[in-house]
């Protein structure tokens, strides 16, 4: 159970540090491989549920959504600028966040609850910090999406999974999230200079 945690925290933790914008994508399709695994580990058997369930994730959260918002921000046709921007001040608070949530997760009743909530805590405190310091639309869709993901995670924590009609609720949820958001992302405001040669073609004769 420890190997699809790390591989969730690294998914979470090198693209904020480290990642571009237009790489986003990669790192969400990397999340959706480790929650199905985190999901097929903590099920323990190969039910219809646990298949379902299994499915949900590879097809929305490892397929769909990531092709969704890298269609949307090649649409954007913006310079590929940092998640967050690589400043001392901005890295030492994600650090801070991140062993804030492991000392919170570390009262748990064993090593797994306390890297679960670990992992799950840190992925939500780096998400709010991407929102706080990045104000641009891309960077705080993929801030968004790395929050339901770690929601996602934290049903491992549970002694029971989800009944599926929630897996299907938060299915759709997450569907209709990155939707709207690569729809509003995907239309940004023509350029200056692009308005400015059109009316520049206008007039001449």
């Amino acid at each position: 159970m420890k190997a699809p945690l790390i591989l969730f925290l690294v998914t979470t933790v090198l693209p904020v540090f480290f990642g571009r914008i237009r790489s986003a994508p990669f790192w969400l399709t990397l999340q959706g491989v480790a929650l199905a695994w985190a999901g097929a580990a903590s099920h323990g058997s190969w039910s219809a549920h646990a298949l379902a369930a299994l499915a949900e994730v590879l097809l929305v959260r490892a397929l769909i959504a990531p092709q969704l918002l890298r269609r949307a921000v090649r649409g954007r046709a913006e310079p590929d600028l940092e998640l967050m921007p690589s400043n001392l001040f901005a890295w030492a608070i994600a650090i801070t966040l991140i062993v804030l949530a492991f000392e919170f997760g570390a009262p748990a009743l064993d090593d797994r609850h306390a890297l679960t909530l670990g992992t799950v805590g840190a992925t939500v405190a780096v998400a709010l910090l991407l929102l706080a310091v990045n104000d641009a639309p891309p960077a705080q869709l993929v801030a968004v999406l790395f929050m339901e993901n770690a929601l996602a995670l934290f049903e491992s924590l549970l002694p029971e999974p989800w009944p599926l009609p929630v897996h299907v609720a938060l299915g759709m949820i997450y569907l209709m999230t990155i939707g709207v958001g690569a729809w509003l992302i995907g239309r940004p405001d023509a350029p200056v200079h692009a308005v400015a040669d059109a009316a520049s073609e206008g007039k001449r004769p």
